[in-house]
């Protein structure tokens, strides 16, 4: 029986796990975390709305009753193709084939200082810590008494105009318009600053027109400044450089503008294209290695006519990719091409505010954000968690409010970027 190990469990990782042959493969899965997570909603843990045990589910749990699957806590450290090891931080690993699904990580385009100075969404501690420090910024502001200073306090500053972006900014927006005058009395909402920047002439760019307008004037009824073409040079000393020269300063900027590749050490050069991505054929084939290492989901670089810079690094993409690639495993042979069916873009800007592109045809407003709900319920896995998110949504639709705004931080151990690093 041939043995598999799948590097990464995210969308595209899980997917394969559960489409795989278990009669005809021992399938081994390696990730850095217990639990499979939803990214989609790393946004609401970031801004109060759910907690992280709501979007999470622990990779034991749902393979417990798949046969010939196996669960491998660890962060790779290094690939030995010639000997087909996989070694970890904590052991090594025998594979027959190796598919890689180590998903994407921020894209800081040179400025490698930001992952120090910034906040992002990217991870489920990444979005964790965010929630602390915007809440410790309210705190602060609240017991500020000097009023330029609480004004400096209170300025947040968000970096990309896709998906995440829009939505944290209009979240932090919602915040500020409905949130502060009943539960941090002391603030107004001029005293807090919300801006999202976006280097491109539009937000939410794989969008229709519509659909970006709307965006814009949703985000901008939450009290949130949009500033289109304008990028970003640096950001040192809570000070931000705009590229046209100008500086401004921004206490905690939360960066979503661009994602890369995950390094896998030990592959060569050769395969590593744009954006740190692994270069695949398409069937989901690692450039000269067919027969033994393939990659799919974010970390892999499928260029077509139609993409070519790779497809995008979202969740349908890798799914697809997934179910393509198991398909043509558990068949003995690679028959079928992938071939991307693209189902449309979705984001929420707040209660009642939502964008959807979907099979042609656009819609914002209520029924968009009725739509966006029940998608992104679905996909969560576990049913308790399924009704926790519910609850939650049903209950900040009523009321705007949360039980969920504490203050948590860690009393030992500083937060480490991953665990066995």
């Amino acid at each position: 029986m041939e043995k598999i190990v799948i590097i990464g469990g995210g969308f595209a990782g899980l997917n394969l796990v559960k489409r795989l042959d278990p009669g005809k493969y021992r399938i081994s899965l390696v990730d850095r975390n217990n639990f499979h997570c939803f990214p989609p909603l790393f946004y609401q843990i970031a801004s109060s709305g759910l907690v992280s045990a709501n979007i999470c589910f622990p990779f034991r749990r749902e393979i417990k009753k798949m046969k010939n699957v196996s669960y491998h806590m660890g962060h790779v450290k290094q690939i030995d193709i010639a000997a087909k090891k996989v070694t970890t931080s904590y052991e090594t690993l025998d594979y027959d084939r190796l598919i890689i699904a180590a998903g994407s990580t921020n894209n800081y385009f040179g400025m490698e200082n930001l992952a120090e100075e910034t906040f992002g969404i990217k991870t489920v501690a990444e979005a964790a810590h965010t929630r602390d420090e915007i809440l410790d910024r309210l705190e602060r502001g609240a017991i500020c008494h000097d009023p330029e200073r609480r004004r400096r306090l209170l300025t947040f500053l968000v970096v990309g105009g896709g998906p995440s972006g829009v939505e944290i900014a209009g979240a932090i927006g919602e915040m500020k318009k409905y949130i502060l005058s009943k539960e941090y009395p002391e603030l107004k909402p001029d005293d807090v600053t919300v801006t999202l920047i976006e280097a491109a002439p539009q937000l939410l760019g794989a969008m229709k027109k519509k659909s970006r307008d709307r965006a814009v004037k949703d985000l901008e009824s939450l009290m949130v400044n949009v500033r289109l073409n304008t990028g970003l040079k640096s950001y040192e000393n809570k000070y931000v450089t705009f590229a046209d020269g100008h500086k401004e300063y921004y206490e905690t900027l939360i960066w979503t503008a661009g994602v890369k590749g995950e390094p896998i050490p030990g592959l060569p050069p050769e395969t590593i294209g744009r954006g740190n991505r692994i270069i695949v054929d398409e069937y989901n084939r690692v450039k000269g290695y067919e027969d033994s290492i393939m990659a799919v989901g974010d970390i892999a670089l499928m260029q077509c006519e139609a993409y070519p810079n790779g497809h995008p690094q979202m969740a349908q993409p890798a799914i697809q990719q997934a179910r393509n690639l198991a398909k043509n495993l558990n068949k003995g042979e690679f028959r079928h091409k992938f071939e991307y069916l693209d189902k449309g873009s979705m984001a929420t800007i707040g209660k009642n505010r939502a964008v959807a592109d979907l099979k042609g045809f656009s819609f914002s407003g209520f029924f968009a954000w009725l739509t966006w709900l029940f998608i992104h319920l679905i996909s969560i896995l576990g049913m308790r968690n399924k009704l926790s998110v519910m609850v939650n949504w049903f209950w900040n639709y009523l009321f705007y409010s949360t039980s969920l705004r504490l203050l948590l931080r860690p009393t030992r151990f500083p937060l480490r970027k991953h665990w066995g690093d």
